[in-house]
């Protein structure tokens, strides 16, 4: 009897070690849309600030590979840079849900967790060109989605079509981010711990028309644009794009500014409470504990600084630098990193905690969640300007009548956002006594901006011409390295590695 006993009990430890030790965490991943966090983007969100970044670890240097939606979005589910993917803007000729695009589309991360035993879950935006008819229609569902609710097109907040399951559903008065919430909600409840799951959610906010849910209109009507000293200032040693007229804004444009500001604070409640409910949700299932939650964006933004109006697609930390925070199992408590990441980071990052070997052709690497140190890392940030194909007007920067100001709404009118050679690649380097950014424009003319972060940390001064010219060609040469590296083995450059 003992003997039989014993032997139970050693089968029994044999079973749970196979089993308990085999046991995937679940992953849900909030990657929002043009949320800053060099202009207080994060200022809004109390809830994620409660239950992950002080139930996990803040990154201080959390980099886009590019500072765009659909590229940027690219990168984060294949950890491939932009020229490894090609999907270089937010167009349909630029890359954007191409034929290209579709090809790499079956090697994201969410496929091979698939292949691994997961349930797959996508809420909200997906790449800008989905499900439009020249994209193939929201028939299309993409591969490695075990269940799929993408929203057809840009960010919108209402009058808009999901693709669920390939279904298309249109609806006009229904606020996106709830309808996000909800669907992740009721998903939530019907798990069971039987198979782990990845969930992204990807809700419209703070992305242009930054709408408000009406709970949350007016929440913020005292609040203003930050003025840090590079708002509404006139430069003239950087590209050309940012001497163009006005220049500095005319003091008429600022009430425009700062109502942006606000809207896009007050479009992120609704964001806020989407992640305090899918904890709770989470909790209630008792799935908490073992999920790992990941809240990031896919770019920053600026509004106001070196006399642009308001958008992205520039080099400068408003608009590279971008929000992430991450919860879960073992992961240390209310602590924060300096280590340099990329948002080509998080696919190898998320296979890395499922167990998975991330594939080599991946040219992010796993983060370190225990790390606090900022290490030595060289970064690509790359960026190809969406006139190449047309998409810009070919007269912009449009004339600017400091008399018709009044006609100058939106005021894209009034000022050129994006041309064809605001084109560039830049290294961004952390390290122990190194904060750098090297910048080259490319196309029509050529510039350099190489700005030291840690002196100057609104990039106020481009030292290009009193760097050392051995420490600037190490840059140069770095560049190109980056540019075209593939897999992380060449991708992943230090300082102490000689480029020659």
């Amino acid at each position: 009897m003992f003997i039989n006993n014993m032997l139970n009990s050693l089968l029994l430890l044999v079973i749970c070690g196979t089993v308990c030790e085999g046991k995937k965490p679940n992953f849900v991943v909030v990657l929002t849309d043009d949320q800053d966090v060099v202009l207080g983007g994060m200022t809004p969100m109390k809830n994620v600030q409660r239950f992950i970044g002080n139930e996990g670890v803040t990154f201080t240097n959390s980099y886009t590979t590019s500072p765009i939606c659909c590229p940027s979005r690219a990168s984060f589910l294949t950890g491939l840079y932009v020229h490894n993917h090609n999907t270089y803007n937010n167009s349909l000729h630029g890359g954007c849900y191409s034929p290209s695009w579709q090809n790499h589309e079956r090697r994201t991360f969410a496929n091979v967790l698939q292949q691994h035993g997961y349930d797959t879950f996508y809420a909200g935006k997906y790449l800008n060109e989905y499900g439009t008819e020249r994209a193939g229609g929201p028939e299309r569902v993409p591969p490695g989605w075990s269940e799929w609710h993408g929203l057809v097109g840009n960010s919108v907040y209402y009058n808009y079509t999901i693709s669920n399951n390939g279904v298309p559903t249109h609806s006009t008065d229904l606020y996106l981010t709830d309808v996000i919430r909800d669907v992740a909600i009721s998903y939530i409840e019907n798990q069971t711990e039987s198979r782990p799951f990845l969930m992204v959610l990807a809700p419209p906010a703070p992305h242009q028309p930054f709408t408000p849910a009406p709970r949350h209109q007016g929440v913020y009507k005292n609040v203003t644009a930050v003025r840090h000293p590079n708002f509404n200032i006139a430069v003239d040693d950087k590209h050309w794009l940012l001497t163009m007229p006005p220049s500095p804004l005319p003091k008429s444009m600022m009430p425009e500014l700062d109502r942006v500001y606000r809207s896009r604070w007050e479009a992120l409640l609704a964001v806020d409470e989407m992640v305090a409910d899918v904890i709770e949700a989470l909790d209630s299932q008792s799935l908490l504990e073992d999920t790992y939650l990941i809240y990031t964006s896919d770019n920053g933004y600026h509004v106001g600084q070196f006399s642009q109006v308001y958008d992205k697609r520039q080099p400068y930390e408003t608009d590279i630098k971008v929000p992430l925070v991450i919860r879960g199992p073992n992961v240390e408590k209310n602590v924060h990193s300096d280590q340099p990441v990329l948002n080509i980071d998080l696919a190898p990052t998320i296979l890395h905690l499922a167990g998975v070997d991330p594939p080599k052709t991946m040219d992010g690497h796993p983060i370190d969640l225990g790390n606090k140190d900022v290490g030595d890392r060289a970064m690509l940030v790359e960026y190809y300007g969406e006139g190449r194909d047309g998409t810009v007007d070919p007269k912009c920067p449009w004339s600017y009548d400091s008399d018709n100001l009044a006609q100058c709404h939106p005021l894209y009118e009034c000022k050129c956002q994006d041309a064809r050679n605001n084109t560039y690649g830049c290294v961004r380097h952390l390290a122990q006594r190194v904060n750098t950014k090297f910048c080259y424009f490319t196309d029509d003319e050529s510039f350099t901006e190489i700005y030291d972060l840690a002196a100057d940390p609104y990039e106020l001064r481009n030292i290009k011409d009193q760097m050392l010219p051995a420490i600037r060609h190490w840059y140069q040469l770095t560049l190109v390295r980056l540019l075209e590296c593939k897999g992380v083995t060449e991708c992943d450059i230090t300082f102490d590695q000689q480029a020659f």
